[in-house]
Formats: C-alpha cells, structure tokens, sequence
C-alpha cells in the first residue's frame, strides 16, 4: 500500500511540475503575442502620422512644382495604397506598397532640387524633415517589429513550446519586408531627362 501511495505522490509531484511549466510556457507566448501587437501599434501610429503629413507636402511641392504631377500623383496614389493595406492588415501588402511609397518620396525629393524656391520654403523644410523623421522611426520600429515577430515565431515552434502553442492556437505571425524596388538607389538621372 505504502508502495502504491508514493508512486501516486510521486507521479502527482510530475504532473504538478508539467502543469506549472506548461503554464510558463503559455504566459510566455502570450506576452510575445502581445509584444508583437504592441510592436505594430507603434508602426501604425506613425502610418498615421506620416498619413496626415503627406497631403501637406503635395500641396507645397503642387504650388511650386507646375510640370511635376505625375511625380506627386504617384506619391499620393503609393499613400493609398499603404493606407489600404493597413487597413486590412495585410502585411505582405502593406510592405510592398511602403517601398513603392518610398520610392516615391525619394522620388519627390530628388525632383525638388530642382526647384529652388520650392527647397527654400520653410513650409518644404519643415514637412521634409517631418517626413524623413517619420521614415527614420518607421524604419527603426519595423525592425523592433521583425524582431517580436521572429521571437514569437521561433518560440512557437521550439520544443515543448510547440505542444501548448499548436493546443492553444498560437499562430506564426508575418515580417514587414519591404520590396526589391526599394533596397535600390534613386535613379535621379531618369528623373530630370
């Protein structure tokens, strides 16, 4: 009796000892979820923000750039496009139309070199430096992104982890990768010819 009464305490001690690492495992991939949702917060918030501000810069390049439309146009329909894609939360959209965005900023900006008056406008100034500012952080948060995103989909996937995960309905989350297009250089030849 005694015999059957300790391999009893033995295998509660274990089960007991599963029960509390299983709920590690399981605290621990919630906060990585959340890390990630809280990660994308902060790159939305400065979609938003460089949402609003593009308007602005349109319309101060339009008052000085008269031949240049099709440059703006292409500016304004790229921020479409990312506004689209964030709205649905497709992130593989959402990073191909980031890079078409940049392209055309990169685009505009090159373009309006041309344009003294326009450079010396402080109102170009100022929404030039805004933007390449929100650029700059957008580009720091995606990578704070990429890496909640990595973390969760490595843990997820790592062994015991994968048993509460695939039991929990833990999904793999997608990277912010930007496109092909946008890791090259401006061709700002093709731009003034």
């Amino acid at each position: 009796m005694d015999s059957i009464l300790a391999v009893l305490l033995v295998l509660l001690v274990i089960a007991v000892i599963v029960g509390l690492y299983g709920v590690v495992i399981y605290n621990n991939l919630v906060s990585l979820k959340h890390g990630v949702s809280k990660a994308w917060s902060n790159i939305d918030v400065l979609l938003k923000q460089r949402y609003d501000e593009l308007p602005k810069l349109v319309e101060v390049c339009r008052q000085h750039m008269r031949y240049e439309q099709e440059t703006l146009e292409r500016v304004m329909q790229a921020r479409s496009r990312v506004a689209n894609a964030q709205q649905s939360g497709d992130i593989k959209a959402l990073g191909e139309a980031e890079g078409a965005l940049r392209i055309g900023l990169g685009n505009l900006f090159a373009v309006a070199e041309a344009y003294p008056e326009l450079t010396a406008s402080d109102s170009f100034k100022h929404l030039q430096a805004r933007i390449s500012g929100l650029e700059n952080a957008i580009a720091d948060r995606r990578e704070y992104y990429n890496e909640s995103v990595n973390r969760n989909n490595v843990r997820i996937e790592q062994f015991p982890d994968v048993i509460v995960a695939r039991f929990f309905h833990f999904k793999a989350f997608v990277l912010l990768e930007f496109s092909e297009r946008e890791r090259q250089d401006v061709n700002i030849k093709s731009l003034f010819s």
